[in-house]
């Protein structure tokens, strides 16, 4: 299968240990070894952090976004330096570049591209543009939820979700830099035209990656009519 897969910065850049980097790693090159990967990654708190400083000085929207996008690229980069030598070295900087990359049969590892884009909605865009079979969205959970469950103890979790339902649950979501908690609207929309099939799951293990290509854990996100 060819899987493009998410990491969100606050599971890759968690405390900035090396080692998450490392296990992320050894799960990825035993995908490869039956499937062809695709990784983007998030800034995770370092992103926002630099993001609040050009907030702060005055910066707009976009130019926040393209401060989050060069954290997304460093995380990349350190990803492809813990893959080396399977990796592709090069950090593409759009989809047409990640498809080119591909060719080489390395793992293509990539961060952020353009302004408005969240960790998600770039996944899911990617996937669609390189005809992926399969989305994995490794978050700090281990699934969606109504709401955060980090926040309330009544979060419910879905098993299972269409686009459309995903659309009304966050049509109200305020979007900006650095705050997506969940998948952001352009994300959900490709999601529902694209209708790749699409699992999140709790990163904190990077081993759940694993689990959710056989469709044991998580949330799935899917089409009506499969």
């Amino acid at each position: 299968m060819r899987i493009v897969i998410t990491i969100g910065g606050s599971i890759i850049i968690k405390n900035h240990d090396y080692r998450m980097f490392q296990d992320y790693a050894e799960v990825l090159r035993q995908l490869n070894q039956d499937h062809e990967i695709f990784v983007v990654v998030g800034g995770g708190k370092t992103a926002r952090d630099y993001i609040k400083i050009a907030r702060d000085v005055g910066a707009g929207e976009s130019f926040c976004d393209d401060i989050g996008i060069d954290v997304t690229r460093l995380n990349a980069k350190l990803l492809i330096m813990a893959l080396d030598p399977l990796a592709y070295p090069i950090v593409p900087r759009n989809f047409n570049e990640a498809l080119q990359y591909s060719t080489s049969e390395k793992i293509i590892v990539m961060g952020g591209t353009e302004p408005g884009h969240s960790t998600d909605a770039v996944g899911t865009i990617l996937a669609e543009f390189v005809k992926a079979d399969l989305i994995i969205n490794a978050t700090s959970v281990d699934g969606l939820y109504d709401k955060d469950p980090t926040k309330y103890d009544d979060a419910v979790k879905f098993d299972s979700i269409t686009p459309t339902e995903m659309i009304d649950m966050f049509s109200d979501k305020d979007i900006k830099a650095g705050t997506y908690e969940f998948f952001d609207m352009t994300a959900i929309q490709m999601l529902k035209r694209s209708r790749i099939k699409t699992v999140i799951v709790n990163g904190n293990s990077p081993k759940n990656v694993i689990e959710a290509i056989h469709g044991k854990i998580g949330t799935k996100i899917y089409s009506p009519n499969e």
